[in-house]
């Protein structure tokens, strides 16, 4: 009897060691694997979410001027910049001193292309949905305007949703596609929340690994400020698509 008692010990005793080891080896290949979502490219500065296949940048003057052929040509490791966000205005009357030029020659150099607008908080939608539109031809094939809200200059919230609303309502009728709002998931959860939850969302974030941290689902994150492209002199922001290329295509001004 003492006998079999020690073989079932000994052989939970296995059977515990056994269960311990796949636990263990489960938690290192999802660590491992988290750990390589994001590996760093020192050609361009920064680390790079590599489960993400489309990858990009945003620019506007403050990136000086931008060889694009340069741009487009450059690749480490199979990954390459497919498109780029424009800054094209801001406010009432402000038209990006580089935006013309970026316009027409990342178009030339084969980026998909996005136009953005800066957004005050103090000034009527409208009034800037009417220099951006004014500012902007776009074309088949560019990402679908952006606008880019990241601060309240003192505005309360409901004034930015009305102003944010008119904005957003002039662009579409305009264009006849749905506008994508830029701003920080600090910033979306604090000050626009559900009420813009059914337009795209081009999410800031900085501080997670894997993904924005956010609830809704989100079509573009800005994942770095720091990076470098053959080019561009300055420092840039790094982009990447939530999802594959026939998933673009499709978000794509027709």
């Amino acid at each position: 009897m003492r006998k079999k008692q020690k073989i079932r010990k000994w052989v939970l005793w296995l059977l515990l060691i056994f269960v311990l080891g796949v636990v263990a080896l489960i938690n290192y290949e999802l660590w491992q694997s988290k750990e390589d979502r994001f590996v760093r490219y020192q050609e361009f500065g920064t680390d790079i979410p590599v489960n993400y296949a489309i990858h990009g940048i945003d620019v506007s003057w403050h990136n000086g001027r931008i060889n694009w052929p340069m741009v487009k040509s450059m690749e480490v490791r199979g990954v390459h910049l497919d498109f780029v966000f424009i800054k094209a205005t801001e406010g009432l009357g402000r038209v990006d001193a580089q935006f013309r030029r970026n316009w027409e020659e990342a178009k030339s150099a084969g980026m998909i292309r996005g136009p953005y607008h800066f957004f005050l908080a103090t000034k009527s939608g409208r009034a800037q949905a009417e220099n951006f539109l004014a500012t902007v031809t776009l074309e088949s094939g560019d990402i679908p305007p952006v606008v880019d809200v990241e601060d309240t200059y003192g505005v309360r919230d409901t004034l930015i949703h009305q102003r944010l609303q008119e904005w957003l309502d002039v662009v579409q009728a305009n264009t006849g596609t749905k506008p994508i709002i830029y701003t920080s998931v600090d910033f979306y959860d604090r000050h626009l929340g559900r009420m813009f939850d059914g337009y795209p969302l081009w999410a800031a974030h900085y501080l997670q690994k894997e993904n924005p941290r956010i609830a809704r689902d989100w079509s573009f994150w800005q994942h770095s400020e720091f990076g470098h492209v053959s080019g561009i002199n300055a420092e840039v922001d790094f982009d990447v698509f939530n999802g594959d290329s026939l998933a673009l295509k499709q978000l794509l001004m027709p």
